[in-house]
């Protein structure tokens, strides 16, 4: 098949399991809500064990690099985002991981704590980031952010806003909309796959409004006039594969479904797993194979369960092993 591929991971959603309770000095109405739902349901969805299976086994894959959409807690608590920086830093450095915040670590509004700021090194732009962005006007925090690996550009998005309670919408905002206006064509300039990392699922037909991206529709724009060669998202905690229109072909929408379910009672039941994408850029033909690898039976070992081959030109995919 020529020369390597560039291989990235995609795991979303791990929700890690919560350590200790909640301290009265942190009681909101959101977060008390939040811990009765933890204690009464999601506790017996997301487990340890399956994560750890599945970070074990993606670890043997040595991808170059791996891409996290955000929930890696639950309740935006300080301790456990203390706990999802030590998790972090075992997959790997801020060289080797990319990070975007899903609306569950940004989980209601922090006055006295960084909140996900102890991520920082996850979610900042490398050198050539830098450059690309160096006159673009972005929101708070850094966002976009843009890695280069390979001739593969990462665009990191925060999409996690606070909400009310019952509400697990996200929000890009004006400013980050406006940073991904500029740099989409300047990456695309120099010929990168550009490959856009967001929490929030990016179409406004893929979710409900409570639980969708308010801006969607502005994203959509910015896609349809300047495209992306691909989109990974979390948050529906489902394997998803959409079209966005982009300008003269369609973009693939790949969304995941969490990383640390081991139990089918979430949803559409789908358990704990990852996609490990292999970038083959050599040649004429130009394309993502994608593998869906993960636990096909609650307590099972992690196996590939889907392969799926994704060109960078032209609509069509096709499945290339069992689906």
């Amino acid at each position: 098949m020529g020369a390597k591929p560039l291989t990235l991971v995609h795991l979303s959603d791990p929700h890690l399991p919560m350590i200790g309770g909640l301290s009265p000095r942190h009681w909101t109405l959101k977060r008390t809500l939040g811990y009765l739902n933890w204690q009464c349901r999601r506790k017996a969805v997301f487990m340890s064990a399956p994560l750890d299976r599945l970070i074990t086994d993606l670890m043997k894959q040595a991808p170059d690099h791996i891409a996290v959409t955000g929930d890696l807690v639950n309740l935006g608590l300080p301790a456990e985002l203390d706990a999802a920086e030590q998790w972090l830093r075992a997959l790997g450095t801020g060289q080797d991981v990319s990070v975007v915040p899903g609306n569950h670590d940004i989980y209601v509004r922090l006055r006295r704590d960084q909140g996900v700021e102890r991520w920082r090194e996850y979610m900042c732009s490398d050198a050539f980031g830098r450059e690309m962005m160096g006159d673009v006007a972005c929101s708070v925090n850094g966002f976009p952010f843009v890695r280069k690996r390979g001739q593969v550009a990462l665009i990191g998005l925060n999409s996690a806003v606070p909400t009310p309670p019952f509400v697990a919408a996200g929000e890009l905002g004006e400013a980050q909309i406006a940073g991904l206006r500029m740099v989409l064509p300047r990456l695309q300039r120099l010929g990168l796959v550009r490959v856009v990392l967001i929490h929030h699922p990016p179409l406004a037909r893929q979710t409900s409004r409570r639980r969708g991206l308010r801006d969607a529709r502005a994203l959509e724009s910015v896609l349809r006039q300047y495209g992306a060669d691909l989109v990974l998202h979390g948050h529906n905690h489902t394997n998803s594969l959409h079209w966005a229109e982009g300008p003269g072909r369609k973009i693939p929408i790949l969304g995941i479904a969490s990383a640390g379910t081991g139990s089918a009672k979430e949803g559409a039941g789908m358990l704990s797993r990852y996609n490990l994408l292999h970038f083959w850029l050599e040649g004429e033909t130009r394309r993502i194979v994608v593998t869906g690898r993960g636990c096909a039976l609650p307590e099972g070992e992690i196996v590939e369960l889907d392969r799926r081959e994704v060109p960078l030109k032209g609509e069509l995919t096709r499945a290339v092993g069992p689906d």
